[in-house]
């Protein structure tokens, strides 16, 4: 039998950052992940952006978490000598004259001010670009190379061993006083973490969490001309993906909605690119992944009420990539310190009285 520090159920972005996280503080941890290759972190584009919705406001923590992820991501680049985090402008582009006021009214927020270039209503002149109603550069933010970037670490995983791509089962999971073992006499752990994603909704020990599965869908397009030197922002994103090639999205659609892609999320998107270009383009793909969204918008992280050997680090919605690096420092600092704790807005503890314990529960000893 082997022992490890931490075992991990899924290895998406929430479970690579956390993994990674663990093993450069020396941990040993083992990774149970299905390798599905449309999974929300493999189709989504890897946005940063620091000013976001309707009504432009910063994102949460930003100050915080935005220099944890590009510490965590310039730290990946310089171990594998590849580029994942590209950091670039954001232009936004307003929609309406609407629009442009409510960014105007807000241009005296200084801390607003230091992610945005001074706010004229107007932007430079870009080849193919729509611009009736002016916009915004927005500053410090960037996309990040999710898919490489998983497969990147997931490479490296496989070849070490820690990381198998298998359905993990929820009945072969076991706890004790000492830790928990996995397919009794092969694999124990001194704690468990669940980072499966939209998975969390099927876990008999977290289903109680109020995640609600949200579907995306992106469109990988050809346009020649288009520039490439920033993220182009009104009611979606335009990410470089170079060579002419851009990522669009993405959409969002509560349950139920259909598997797979649609011919809805097709005209949508082409429509919202249109918007954007008065160039042509030509679709080369299409994707569609489930996020893992939760109703107050701020991801889950904690231990379960009756298991203490047992956390979650999920809920990451569509902002996973700014926040999970910061967050997975934290959730380490908490796992490994009882003096540390973690910020209300994500513990699970928000949720408590939703808990009805769950027979499995009783297993373990008190």
């Amino acid at each position: 039998m082997t022992t490890y520090d931490y075992l991990l159920i899924g290895h998406g972005l929430a479970g690579a950052t956390l993994a990674h996280t663990l093993r450069r503080r020396g941990r040993t941890v083992l990774v149970y992940d299905p390798g599905h290759p449309n999974s929300a972190s493999n189709v989504a584009a890897g946005l940063i952006n620091p000013v976001a919705g309707k009504r432009f406001a910063l994102a949460w923590k930003i100050d915080e978490l935005l220099p944890a992820a590009t510490a965590f991501y310039q730290a990946i680049e310089q171990h594998y000598g590849d580029t994942f985090f590209i950091q670039t402008p954001i232009q936004k582009l307003f929609s309406s004259v609407a629009e442009q006021n409510t960014v105007v009214a807000r241009s005296a927020d200084v801390p607003w001010r230091h992610y945005v270039t001074e706010v004229t209503g107007a932007l430079p002149p870009l080849p193919g670009v729509r611009q009736e109603f002016g916009g915004i550069q927005i500053q410090h933010g960037g996309y990040v190379r999710l898919r490489e970037l998983l497969a990147t670490l997931a490479q490296e995983a496989l070849g070490q061993g820690w990381l198998r791509q298998e359905v993990f089962d929820w009945s072969q999971l076991m706890f004790d006083a000492d830790g928990a073992s996995y397919a009794p006499g092969q694999v124990r752990a001194r704690q468990v973490v669940c980072c499966e994603g939209v998975g969390a909704t099927q876990n008999p020990y977290f289903n109680w969490l109020p995640l609600t599965p949200n579907q995306g869908e992106v469109l990988d397009v050809a346009c020649p001309g288009l520039p490439e030197k920033q993220v182009l922002n009104k009611g979606a994103y335009v990410v470089p993906l170079g060579e002419g090639q851009f990522r669009v999205g993405a959409t969002y659609r509560w349950p139920p909605f259909a598997e797979g892609i649609t011919p809805e999320a097709t005209a949508e998107l082409s429509q919202r690119l249109t918007d954007m270009t008065t160039l042509p383009f030509t679709i080369r793909a299409q994707r569609a992944g489930v996020r893992p969204a939760v109703r107050d918008r701020k991801p889950l992280l904690g231990r379960h009420p009756e298991l203490p050997i047992l956390s979650i680090f999920n809920g990451f919605g569509s902002k996973g990539v700014l926040l999970a690096p910061g967050l997975a420092v934290q959730l380490a600092n908490y796992l490994e310190n009882s003096a540390s704790d973690l910020w209300p807005e994500v513990n699970i503890s928000r949720y408590h009285a939703l808990y009805t314990a769950a027979p499995a529960a009783a297993a373990f000893p008190s």
